[in-house]
């Protein structure tokens, strides 16, 4: 299952998201998506678990919890 991880602080690292969700199972992927011209992250990226009911849970519990200063949201992407 595919997640949306928005509101991320725009020093928060791919190994930290990767480790804050690996809490709750595998993660198969994990991508912090960066502005084309300054390479900086636009503070939003994808978390991808092959296990959706670890997704669900991770889901669940993580929205709304701080990562790097931020509370941050996600939910499943589209």
């Amino acid at each position: 299952m595919r997640l949306l991880v928005r509101n991320m602080s725009r020093n928060t690292t791919e190994k930290e998201l990767r480790d804050l969700f690996e809490t709750f199972g595998s993660v198969q992927s994990c991508v912090i998506v960066n502005d084309a011209e300054t390479g900086t992250s636009k503070g939003f990226g994808f978390v991808e678990m092959p296990k959706s009911g670890d997704a669900k849970a991770a889901m669940l519990r993580l929205n709304g919890q701080r990562l790097g200063g931020e509370a941050i949201r996600v939910k499943r992407a589209k």
